[in-house]
């Protein structure tokens, strides 16, 4: 990483993150792209005899499945995290 006091070699002066004027960036998700990819790990889950996915899989799913359902309306949110918890209660048992 280049120091901020060295100038670019090339030219392409960014804006100074520093400065005051500097907007942060804001991501919007596509809530079909969100919802197709909700309804994917769920169908997997669904799908399952027992637990598809090693721990660290479903360590990350456990966190951003809640997280992603925020992009969707809140009904269909919470249902979709509670058939998530159902489905893993039921492969935990299995």
């Amino acid at each position: 990483m280049a120091s901020p006091r060295q100038g670019d070699l090339f030219g392409n002066e960014g804006k100074d993150r520093s400065d005051e004027d500097f907007e942060t960036p804001e991501y919007h998700a596509d809530p079909e792209k969100v919802r197709e990819e909700l309804h994917r790990i769920l169908s997997e889950a669904r799908a399952a005899r027992k637990m598809p996915w090693d721990p660290d899989r479903l360590s990350l799913y456990r966190t951003i499945f809640p997280q992603m359902t925020n992009w969707l309306p809140e009904e269909e949110a919470a249902q979709l995290r509670f058939d998530f918890e159902n489905e893993l209660a039921r492969l935990k048992a299995a």
